[in-house]
């Protein structure tokens, strides 16, 4: 297969893979290991048979572990399995959509079953532990006055039972972000190494099924109409869908706007500063609604 060769790229990849463990270490320096901490393992399994890339790996986490602890080659293999998922989909030449789609996936069941694991194996509760954090923040908080007058453990427990709830949905978008990224830097990092991956529709292109407009505004109006405190599974599912979904049509928003700069010739910077506010501000995803259900772009297409 084109691509699978040994040589410096190997080893400079494996040494990168090491950098990375060593660095998860270091404040502030970990965030950046994590946010990169598939790519190496994807350009390596990619470009390598399976059994030389277990040789590349082997000695790089038994040197991690010897040097920082095991506890560092929990977080790695957190990492490897989703980044031997992407490197089989890139050899097998599948397409960007589907690569995303499924590691995000898989990063999406890890997450999971690492909080069901928790507390089934250690018998800690992550989500209990993330309450109470965030509890004894707001106490302190209140115990110096920096709330307002009508602020109590009311509104505490509140927002803490919302956080919690809301918990499905900050991990979908997680998942979902940090695969884009990770195929992104990914993507590019293997066809230096020459093996040819399929490319991501460009922004302009991109459409969703009119379909999930209908989803949008059924989970809207239930949303309208049901109890705030409620806990049933209908409640939680909508409270996450609906947020879930104007993330969607944030990001069609998005590419309808750079389908606008294509048209009218816009500098490429143009539609990059538009989509901050866009994907930060949920009332402009009706523009991605609009866009989904009406053909509005024939307005801006030249005859």
């Amino acid at each position: 297969m084109k691509g699978l060769k040994t040589g410096l790229k190997p080893v400079l990849w494996s040494a990168g893979a090491f950098l990375l463990l060593l660095l998860l270490a270091v404040p502030v320096l970990n965030l950046f290991a994590l946010l990169l901490m598939m790519v190496p393992y994807v350009v390596l399994y990619s470009t390598l048979s399976r059994r030389s890339f277990l040789l590349h790996l082997l000695p790089v986490w038994i040197l991690a572990g010897v040097l920082i602890g095991p506890a560092v080659l929990i977080i790695g293999l957190f990492f490897v399995v989703p980044s031997i998922i992407m490197g089989h989909l890139y050899r097998k030449g599948v397409t960007a959509a589907k690569v995303i789609k499924m590691v995000c996936v898989v990063i999406l069941a890890q997450l999971m079953l690492e909080l069901l694991l928790f507390e089934l194996v250690l018998d800690l509760s992550l989500l209990d532990a993330m309450g109470d954090s965030i509890r004894t923040t707001f106490n302190e908080m209140m115990a110096q006055n920096m709330l307002v007058k009508e602020w109590d453990s009311t509104y505490t427990e509140t927002l803490i039972d919302t956080v919690i709830n809301l918990i499905p949905v900050t991990f979908i978008i997680l998942s979902f972000f940090y695969t884009v990224i990770s195929h992104y830097i990914a993507r590019r990092a293997v066809i230096y190494s020459a093996l040819e991956v399929p490319a991501f529709a460009e922004a302009k292109d991109w459409r969703l099924p009119r379909i999930l407009v209908i989803c949008y505004l059924i989970a809207y109006i239930l949303e309208m109409f049901m109890t705030r405190n409620s806990d049933s599974f209908i409640s939680l599912a909508i409270m996450n869908l609906v947020p879930l979904l104007q993330l969607v049509f944030a990001i069609q928003a998005v590419g309808f706007f750079f389908f606008i700069a294509h048209q009218k010739k816009w500098n490429k910077v143009v539609p990059i500063l538009i989509a901050i506010p866009v994907l930060i501000i949920p009332p402009l995803s009706l523009i991605g609604v609009l866009d989904t259900a009406f053909p509005i772009r024939k307005s801006f297409t030249k005859q």
